[in-house]
Parts: C-alpha cells; structure tokens; sequence
C-alpha cells in the first residue's frame, strides 16, 4: 500500500478509475458498474501460514532460514526478476547468502514450454475426454519427470479455470471439460502426479477467468469483471480449486479479470477471505504476468509478483522488488505481512524437497542454441554462455501421451458398423489438418496459426514439437490403399466406387489472446461454434460424392454439426480433440478396429448455439470503463442448463459410443458415515508461526558497495537516499490509506474452513455405489465410462439444484467379449451438501430425503437408480433427462 498523494479522478486515469498517485505506487479508490447484489467484500488481514499440521515442519524450517534474511532479501525473492531475465517463463529472485535459490516457473499445459528434448502431450481437454482417473495420474506423473528433468522447480498447472462455461472460450482446451467435477478429480490427479517429482503445481486462474477478450487491465481499460454470486462461485468455480488445495497445490495464480468488479490480483475477499481462511492454503499465491498492478495487493493476500515487471515491461521497472522495500520501510505493508509471504515461498520450497538434489535448469526459453545471453531482455549488455545443456527427458512418455490421445477420441456416430475399418479397404484422406504444417510444426509462434494438424490451441500453454505422428502418415503405414487430398476444399477426384471410403479431417481451434489468428482473438469470435476452413462445406461435398464417409474433428471444444450430422453418406464421426505429438497411431488403432473407442465428451454439443443462454454464448465486448460479464446463468451451465430447461442436446455431456455394447447390472449403495445437515467442525488450527518483527534499519535496503547492476534487470534494493526518505516518512507520522474494512486482527477461521481445501470433513465418503458392468458384446474389447449422478430431494427445504449433476466416475479396464468387472464410485458429504450463503458452509438440505443416485454412461443415459433413504437400487428406468 503506497503513501497517500494526489487525488486524480480524471480520464487520465486508466488503469483503477478514481485512485490516489505517487511514485511510489497508487491507491484503488470505489468499485463502479457492478451490479448491486455482486460484492468483492474485504477481508483483512491475510491469514498467516503454517496452522495445517502436514506443513508444520516445513513452515519451521522455512521460518529459521527467513529469520536471517534481510530486508532486501525477503522482498527479492517475493518477485521476478523481469521478463526475460533469466532462463524461464518466470525467474524469482533469489537468497543465496541463506541458501534460497532463483526458482525457475515454467508453463505450460502440454509439457515443459520453450524446451527441447521434451514430449508434446495432449491438453486437458483430450485428457478429460478420457474420463479415465489412472491415464490423467500418468499423464501428469509423466510430465512431472519432464518439467523436473528440466530443472523446472514450479510448474504453472494445472488450469481448471476457465472452467468452459462459454463454449467459444479461448483457453477451455488447457481445462478438462465443462463440469465442476471433471475439472476437480482430472485437476486433482495431475497436481498429485506432478508433485511427486518434487514439482510444484499452481492450480489457476482463480477465479471466473472464462473468456479471453477483455480480460487484462491496460492503460485504456479496466479489466473484465466476472460477477458472480456466492452460492454459484463455491458450487461451480471454487469447486476444483478446493480439491485442488486439498491434493497439496503448493501454488495458486490469480486471473487477469476483476471478479465483481476487485481485479483478482488483489481482490481481498478471493484471497485472504476464501483462499487462505476457508480453503487453508499453506502454500503461496502469485500474479499472472503482468497482471499485477499499483494497489493493495500484497494486503489483500499476494505472495509473488510475476514476472515482476510493470504492466508494461520494458523500462525496469516493478510495483514491488524495490517499491515492496520501500512500503516495508514507510510502515505501509506490515512486516508481519512480509515475513508471511517470505515463509509461505520457503516452506514450499521445502514441503517439495527441493532443498536436496533439485536439478538446475538446463534449457532457455529463448534459444535452442548451446550459446546465450542470459538475460536476453538486457540486450547488447547481458552476460553470455552456456544457456542449454539439451538434456533429454522424453523417456518413453509417448506411450502416455498416446494412449491419452488414442483413449480420449469419442465415436459419435456410426452407422452400418462402417468402423473399424478394413486395411484394404480404398481410402480417400481429405483436409490439410491431416498432415503437418508443411511450413515445419513449430512454423507458427506459441502454435498461433490453424495450419497441418491441429494437436493443440495456441498461447503460453503449448510446446514445441520435437516431431508429429500425423494421421496421413499413420494411415499410410497401416492400409493397402490411400489417396491424400491436402486440401479443405473438395478437390476433383474420380468417380468413387462403392467400395470408396473418404475420411475428411476439419478442425476449430482458440488460444491466448495475445495471438489473434484467423481474426479469433483467443476466443472464437470470429469462426464462433462453427469448423474452421469452411468445414462444414467440405464435409457435405464430400458426402455428394462418396457413400461412405468418416468425419474426423480436431477442435478445443464444441461445434456445432448440424449441416452434416444426418447426410445418408456421413456414417462415422470421431471427435479426436487435440491429440499433441500423438496424432497418428492413436487415431488409426481407432480406424482400424486394433482398440474400440471410449472417449467420452467433456461438454455438451447443442443442436445450434440459442439452446444455451445468451449470458454463455456471447462472449463480453468493449465498454467504456470496466466491461460487466453477469454470470447471470448461476449453476446453470452445459448440461446443466439444458436440463432445466428441457433442451436435448444433440449429443450430451458424457456421451461416447463403443465397437462393443455394456451392460450395467447388480447396482448397490452402501452408506459409509452418518449423513447430518452440517458437516463436524474442522479440527483446530495449529500455532502458527510469529512472524511479527520490528521495522528493520534502512542499511537493509541498500546494495553492496560497488555492486554492478544488469541493465532492466529488477532488483530490490533502495539507493540510500530513497531508503532514509522512506524512514523519515514514517517516522514523521505520515499515514497511509488503507482500504475499508482494513485490519490488523488475524480473522476467525470461517464455518467452512479447514487444512488445505478446507473441513476436511467434507470429503468424508457417505455412500459407495458399486455396479457390475458387462462386455455384451460379441468381438470386440472395450472400456465402458461409468459415471455416477446426484439427483436432490424435491422439497421446501431444499433450494433449486440442477436435475441431476455428475458427482464420480470410473473407467473399466479392457473387457473382453462376455467379461464383467465391479465398479465401485464414491459419494461425499460435499457432494450432496448446497453452499448455504447465509450461514457460509456447506448444508445437507435434506438428510433423510431420497437423493436418487443415478448411474450410466453419460449424462443423458442413466440406467440405474440407487436411493440413500432405502438403499434400494433399481434398474430399467427412464433416464431422468
């Protein structure tokens, strides 16, 4: 929090509307254009750390080193130290004469960003789409070798939010699919596999971070503003970070957006209110790049700044390093504060090991040369050398990788049993996307450009390709017969035979807004829900032509297919999702029958975009101040939404057909603990730390004599001068405006609060439901998706849910023809409870009501039923929607 100044409430202002200016930093003055009902109440202060019993010792530990540290050292480490300062995404500073060193933050959502040497996985979206629990736990420890092979200390996944709520949403692919649950147990499982190489995860973007456009403050405009109500943000958004932090996330990154109308880097109540006192978070919460701005962040919560430089970053300047010294020494950000912040860095730091045998980093983001500059942003005066050590850390990851891509491709449709196909078959291959990008797969910056095979969106979650299988190679190497056409308009081919069969590749793709491609600008504004390349048009001129065709999608999300669905001609469909460097093989063992396919949609695809409200299909455009996306829609997303409202999607949530048929027989519930309204109370809190220290000495804040200072490299110490003028203002009693509702007094834990994703009693399991599940088929192995929906009691007492809503899932192993296997799903206390926003905790409404337990595999095909009153199930239902 800076020294009060100027007022300036004039259009000039660009950044935060009316707020108070200085040098040293600036003040957020009111809100303005949220909606009344939606309020970012403040919470201060920030909760300190160390009170969860599993990070006890770490915070000890951490504790002892920060107690050595200077000044100048704890606000170093606390931030970047520049773009492209260092080898990584992101640099912080470091404490060497403590031992604490630089930490290296790497991206991205498909493997070690800006590295050689590395696997090119598929997205979260492909591994959602597999709805299979073991395959995202190997996915993740896979990339986890990688990123800590690499020297990676923190990796900046996974992302569960975007959550997919807006369907044209430019970052949904890095997500696992357009639900609560999938994101959380998909979100869950890769933060475990990472972390147990020793990697910190940061789960991100906390929180309504649903669209691209818009979304960054500048110097013309505010950031969006996601206004959401407090039952919808606990029940659909916060959902997956709370398991999340309850897998050990050792870090969380903020969005770029305001959530009711307070920018998320500094909005107290996400923070300190339900980040760091409901959900317990031990570890540290940091910016996404360059979304820090002047204001009260490190107050309203904030650990890192990342990667340290202002919002604009090319002068070498920061809102902390230097600036945070100067705010410790004035009185205007407590050293309590700081010395929370400082610890919570080194107690993760230490929680993951990598205190002991950590690699260093041994790539640069900038070159795959040998040879550098360190700090190529210092360019003509960076130091140079050795800046990659071209380590391989591919191992044999592209088993995974392929077997996520291969297991993920969902069989919508396929009429006359036209796949698997025959090797012998005659085989015409339509569409550029089935081949590499014959300018080379990296041709396009951060995959910016729709050329070749789309294998993932584009944006700072990609990778570069060390090579593609692509499916025309593929292909090629498995059938007798193949004719490629490498063209999205119909091309003249002779007169097919009966025989012919024509598999047409067409794609959609989104990304990051920093890269518009094909005037999409991140979001899918431009092509909308519609394929890229006038798709569409080629699908059905090929249908004209040929009687037999497979439609192959590659796409970040839904499309809509209405124009070709139901040609006579279109027999097969499969939607492929982004498959990464995996392309090839994982779709022909599709094709040609060597696997039957059990992916399963992550979202809904609608029969045209108006059967979802407008709040989720238009994207929020330019305004004049702070642009305003009302999640009006509350829980009513995806599949949610069309069943309330009586809406058949053309094909549901979770819906995937097979080469073989299953049965789901002999359902059971078993209850497990006693279901009461309110969950028992969180266990209390251990001691924490005491982290209260006077102001130190100026001579903290200076640098050594003579030390030679990189040029824009960002450091965190104060000439003299500027050090004993920070002294004196404090000293002559200069105070400070903090913002309302600003306090000293560490707050109560919340009713809901608890360790690390909070009471953890609400994890306790309530019910098993086990089903028998058959391979009724008569030649082909399969795995059947076992998901498991809620469906409330009807009541007074009980406030509006949606119909039903996915709670687990499972898959099967694969089932031989006539082969049965038992699955067993769990059902919480959290699963069956509302968030009660009176009394701020999770509420059973009815605990000795009839929640029905619906089991299928998708959400509109339920075949079974248990009930929790009787612990009867039964079978031969209609589904419920």
């Amino acid at each position: 929090m800076a020294p009060i100044g100027e007022t300036v409430c004039t259009g000039v202002a660009l950044l935060l509307g009316c707020f108070v200016v200085q040098s040293t930093g600036s003040y957020i003055g009111p809100r303005q254009r949220v909606p009344d009902e939606f309020v970012a109440k403040p919470q201060y202060p920030t909760p300190y750390g160390g009170w969860d019993p599993d990070w006890a010792d770490s915070y000890a530990r951490a504790k002892a080193i920060v107690d050595e540290m200077t000044l100048a050292e704890k606000t170093n480490i606390t931030s970047g130290t520049g773009f492209f300062m260092g080898r990584c995404n992101g640099n912080t500073g470091s404490a060497l004469r403590v031992g604490f060193p630089q930490l290296c933050l790497g991206d991205g959502a498909t493997g070690v960003n800006q590295a050689d040497n590395i696997t090119a996985f598929p997205p979260g979206i492909t591994t959602g789409a597999t709805w299979d629990k073991e395959l995202i736990y190997a996915r993740a420890v896979a990339m986890g070798k990688e990123f800590r092979g690499k020297g990676v200390n923190i990796w900046l996944g996974p992302s569960v939010g975007p959550l997919g709520r807006k369907p044209k949403g430019g970052r949904n692919w890095e997500g696992f699919g357009s639900d609560p649950v999938l994101q959380a147990k998909a979100g869950a499982l890769s933060i475990k596999g990472v972390q147990e190489s020793g990697v910190i995860a940061t789960i991100k973007h906390l929180i309504g971070n649903e669209q691209e456009m818009f979304r960054m403050y500048n110097p013309v405009q505010q950031g969006l503003s996601a206004n959401i109500d407090d039952r919808t943000l606990h029940e659909i958004y916060l959902w997956p970070f709370a398991d999340g932090l309850r897998a050990g996330s050792g870090a969380v990154m903020t969005a770029y957006n305001a959530v009711n109308g307070s920018a998320s880097v500094q909005n107290s109540y996400l923070i300190n209110g339900i980040l760091k006192n409901e959900l317990g978070f031990q570890g540290f919460v940091m910016s996404d790049w360059f979304s820090h701005m002047p204001g009260g962040s490190a107050i309203a919560g904030l650990d890192l700044n990342m990667p340290g430089d202002e919002q604009i970053p090319f002068f070498g300047k920061s809102y902390w390093m230097y600036e945070l010294t100067r705010f410790v020494l004035n009185g205007s950000v407590p050293m309590d504060r700081l010395n929370d912040m400082t610890t919570r860095l080194v107690a993760t730091w230490l929680k993951f090991g990598q205190d002991k045998d950590f690699p260093s980093t041994n790539f640069h983001i900038s070159t795959n040369e040998a040879i550098g500059d360190y700090y190529p942003a210092a360019w003509p005066f960076s130091p140079s050398g050795v800046v990659n050590e071209f380590v391989q850390v591919q191992n044999d990851h592209d088993v995974v990788a392929r077997q996520v891509a291969q297991d993920a491709i969902t069989m919508l449709k396929n009429n006359d049993n036209l796949l698997p196909l025959s090797t012998s078959r005659p085989l015409k291959v339509i569409g550029s996307h089935a081949q590499t990008n014959p300018d080379g797969p990296n041709a396009c910056p951060f995959r910016s450009c729709n050329k070749g095979v789309l294998g993932m969106g584009w944006g700072s979650g990609v990778v570069d390709y060390m090579y593609i299988d692509d499916p025309i190679s593929a292909i090629r190497r498995r059938a007798d017969n193949v004719e490629y056409y490498p063209t999205d308009r119909m091309p003249s081919v002779p007169e097919p035979t009966g025989d012919d069969v024509a598999i047409v590749f067409i794609t959609s793709d989104s990304g990051e807004n920093s890269f518009t491609v094909e005037w999409n600008h991140g979001d899918r504004n431009s092509d909308g829900l519609n394929a890229w390349h006038n798709g569409d048009r080629l699908v059905k001129d090929a249908s004209a032509k040929y009687s037999n065709v497979i439609v192959v999608v590659h796409t970040v999300g839904p499309i809509l297919v209405e124009e070709w669905i139901n040609l006579p001609s279109v027999k097969s469909v499969l939607f492929a999702h982004l498959p990464g460097q995996e392309a090839g093989d994982s779709l022909t063992n599709v094709l040609f029958g060597d696997v039957s396919p059990s992916g399963h949609l992550p979202y809904s695809i609608t029969y045209k975009e108006s059967d979802l409200p407008r709040s989720v299909t238009e994207l929020t455009g330019f305004a004049f101040g702070q642009p305003q996306d009302t999640f009006s829609e509350g829980l009513y997303i995806d599949y949610r939404y069309l069943n309330k409202n009586g809406i058949k999607p053309r094909f549901a949530f979770g819906y995937g057909l097979s080469y073989t048929d299953f049965t789901f027989t002999n359902a059971t519930i078993t209850p497990v603990n006693e279901l009461a309204a309110t969950p028992p109370p969180s266990p209390p809190r251990a001691p924490v730390p005491n982290y209260a220290q006077p102001i130190p000495s100026w001579e903290e804040a200076v640098p050594p004599t003579n030390f030679f200072k990189i040029p824009r490299y960002l450091y965190s110490w104060l000439s003299e001068s500027d050090a004993r003028r920070a002294v004196r203002s404090r000293e002559e009693g200069n105070t400070y405006p903090y913002p309302e509702g600003y306090t000293a007094e560490q707050p109560e834990p919340f009713p809901a609060s608890g360790p690390s994703g909070g009471n953890p009693r609400l994890w306790d399991v309530m019910f098993n439901v086990s089903v028998t599940v058959t391979n009724a088929g008569d030649t082909h192995a399969g795995k059947a998706s076992v998901q498991v929906y809620v469906q409330f009691p009807e009541g007074d007492d009980v406030p509006d849910t949606p119909v039903i809503q996915l709670r687990d899932f499972e898959k099967t192993t694969n089932l031989e023809p006539g082969e049965r296997t038992t699955v067993t799903l769990e059902l919480t206390r959290r699963d069956l409870s509302v968030w009660d926003v009176v009394t701020h905790n999770w509420v059973v409404p009815a605990p000795e009501g009839r929640y029905k337990i619906w089991i299928g595999d998708s959400s509109d095909r339920l075949f079974l039923a248990c009930y929790t009153d009787s612990g009867e199930c039964e079978g031969g239902l209609e589904s419920p929607v």
